[in-house]
């Protein structure tokens, strides 16, 4: 098979000149740049015997047929963050491309492959991350379609139409998955655990869960100068106590917490905060971990709230349960990295992926890591050395073929 991963590097940074700037990359899913990054994409397939479809959720599919009608799906995605990096979701795509057009080079695989281009995992513009994996995965869900509106007051439905696409059939590619025997994904790490054990690859055993919520402390506003300290009822006081709690939480339950978001009312220099509306993001590979760290911050909340004087109020914005990738597929992972690189890491994964949801459909899933340079990603210095990258595909192509050996095997 002519693999060359040399040609991954340097479509990826084709890509970089194409849709970025300054600022990082711009293909915010639904916008100019990335459609015209899928045009891009889709030049370098003209000379691959392919199928390439989009389906009702926007995803471009690229089938390679096979002698069975079983299919190996490859994914990844070209829409980024605004002034993100070079290589998220980018590289999985690519890297795929690189190992289906080996098996294009040769002779009819001995079943169906297919990549796919993800629509909109970032979830900038409309808030909804995983859209395009979520349709075919069947947990999207209909009122999403048309509730969801962006900074400007645009629905997705309407954005959706300008596309070409109903917003009503949305939910019809879950039909895709009817021959689907397996999903792999290739991504960067976006975390420094691989850097900091000097590796370059790491097998991924599952996405943590999440609880995100938004919590709203209700004090009294008031003159800053003409308030004494035992008198204040400060919203952004009681916000801060348990900011600091967070991270209290989460080392005792070894997951990860964050206040991502911090709103105060009036917002003024002269005047105590009345309101202070605080957003708290925890995570965790275990379900029962996951309560718990929620529960413990829920009720600390409380407690402080009444310490204050304060009033409080919570809603809920997101709850995704921990996903366990398929055993089988880790291992054959972990064996594929073994034939390129001395030793292996398992590891879990923080962020949600495309994979997340497929593999939430029932679909035997599993991701491999790249090392990231500083663990910095969504940000143009997002960066992994050009030859862990190359280990990447040549360890994909190789995981690639031991799953469809595994799936035939199942299959007899």
């Amino acid at each position: 098979m002519n693999l060359n991963p040399k040609r991954t590097i340097a479509a990826l940074r084709e890509l970089q000149a194409l849709t970025g700037d300054e600022k990082g990359a711009q293909r915010v899913a639904f916008s100019p740049p990335w459609i015209k990054a899928r045009n891009w994409f889709l030049n370098q397939l003209r000379d691959l015997p392919c199928l390439v479809q989009m389906d009702e959720a926007a995803n471009l599919w690229i089938t390679f047929k096979g002698q069975s009608q079983k299919e190996l799906w490859i994914g990844g995605h070209l829409d980024s963050v605004p002034g993100g990096g070079w290589l998220d979701g980018a590289f999985d795509l690519l890297a795929g491309l690189e190992v289906l057009r080996s098996y294009c080079s040769a002779s009819s695989p001995p079943l169906t492959l297919c990549l796919v281009d993800w629509a909109d995992e970032e979830g900038t513009r409309f808030g909804r991350s995983l859209f395009g994996s979520s349709a075919v995965s069947g947990s999207l869900q209909e009122e999403e379609i048309f509730s969801l509106r962006d900074r400007s007051g645009i629905l997705l439905s309407d954005v959706l139409k300008d596309y070409g696409l109903d917003p009503k059939k949305v939910l019809d590619a879950s039909k895709r998955k009817i021959n689907a025997a397996a999903y792999l994904e290739v991504h960067i790490e976006q975390g420094a655990v691989l850097e900091n054990l000097s590796l370059p690859l790491g097998a991924v055993i599952g996405t943590a869960g999440v609880e995100r919520h938004r919590l709203v402390f209700t004090g009294m506003a008031n003159h800053s100068g003409s308030t004494p300290m035992a008198l204040r009822k400060d919203a952004l006081v009681g916000a801060s106590r348990l900011v600091l709690f967070l991270r209290d939480v989460a080392k005792s339950y070894n997951g990860v917490a964050t206040a991502g978001c911090c709103e105060v009312e009036p917002g003024l220099p002269t005047a105590i905060p009345g309101i202070c509306r605080l957003t708290v993001d925890l995570r965790h590979l275990d379900k029962t971990n996951l309560q718990k760290m929620w529960r413990e911050t829920l009720r600390k909340a409380q407690l402080i709230a009444r310490d204050e004087g304060l009033e409080l109020g919570c809603e809920t914005l997101l709850q995704v349960d921990p996903v366990s990738f398929h055993p089988q597929l880790v291992e054959l992972c972990k064996e594929s990295i073994l034939e390129v690189f001395p030793a292996v890491h398992t590891m879990g994964s923080g962020p949600l992926h495309d994979g997340t949801e497929i593999a939430k459909a029932g679909i035997p899933s599993a991701m491999m890591f790249v090392q990231s340079k500083g663990g910095i990603s969504h940000s143009p210095k997002e960066d992994s050395s050009i030859e862990h990258l190359e280990l990447a595909v040549i360890a994909l192509e190789k995981w690639v073929k031991k799953t469809i050996d595994w799936i035939l095997g199942n299959n007899r």
